[in-house]
């Protein structure tokens, strides 16, 4: 198990932490002793997590934008040294068959999960590659790794991020940087309640069915907490893992793997 002794004192960039899995990563990147840069686009929810702890700090900051993010990297790192983690997280999703699926729709979930996870860790890899360590984890979804009906521009950005993945392992493996992803089931977080809302909307089913539905995916028979993903997270952070890339971890309770 990593411990805050092991990893105490590095600069990690976490995407999306301002709320559900981005901010319990934040949260316990930070107990374990790591100054842990936030971004994303609500100020104020940045701004309360931040406050949970003074190793977080808040930035305001688009994925999808290149511009942006470049500029996150310089100001970040001027304060508080080269990043050594970074937590490609910030995401989206909705909800509509297919060939109801307007082009705007798809390419707005690509652009978030896809191009801007590719756009959140490609200031990182010439610093760390010179450094030779460094540790970067996609937060991608059981949905990189199987298809759902109803999803399908989140299921191929998902399918996309694993890629990714494998492809900058392969390509950093003799460098001393690891590239892994963590692939939740249904995780117990604002995103999941706005899945549930939509499908109460569009099936007429209670809110507790319709939860009762998601979690049956699980073979537990429950939902994924936030914690539970920032502690895979955090171990593969960790000398432990050194040994640990390119791999798509599922986190469902034996949903995939």
């Amino acid at each position: 198990m990593t411990t805050a002794s092991a990893i105490s004192g590095k600069h990690a960039l976490v995407t999306g932490g301002g709320s559900g899995v981005g901010r319990a990563i934040a949260l316990v990147l930070a107990e374990a002793g790591i100054e842990v840069t936030i971004c994303g686009r609500r100020d104020a929810e940045l701004a309360k997590v931040a406050g949970e702890n003074d190793r977080i700090h808040a930035m305001s900051a688009d994925v999808t934008n290149e511009a942006a993010m470049t500029s996150l990297y310089a100001q970040a790192q001027a304060l508080r040294g080269p990043f050594d983690i970074v937590v490609a997280n910030a995401g989206m999703a909705g909800s509509t068959p297919a060939h109801k699926t307007s082009l705007a729709d798809w390419q707005r979930t690509l652009d978030v999960n896809l191009t801007g996870a590719f756009l959140t860790v490609k200031p990182a890899l010439a610093g760390m590659a010179a450094r030779k360590a460094g540790r970067i984890v996609f937060v991608a979804s059981t949905a990189g790794l199987k298809g759902y009906a109803y999803v399908a521009p989140y299921v191929a950005a998902k399918h996309g991020v694993v890629g990714l993945m494998r492809a900058l392992a392969a390509e950093t493996a003799k460098s001393g940087i690891t590239v892994n992803a963590v692939c939740p089931g249904f995780v117990e977080t604002d995103m999941l309640e706005a899945s549930v809302q939509r499908i109460v909307e569009k099936t007429g089913r209670s809110a507790g069915e319709a939860r009762a539905s998601l979690a049956s995916t699980n073979p537990q028979g429950r939902f994924i907490q936030p914690r539970e993903v920032a502690a895979v997270v955090l171990w593969l952070c960790g000398d432990a893992a050194a040994s640990i890339t390119g791999q798509a971890i599922s986190i469902s309770g034996g949903e995939t793997w």
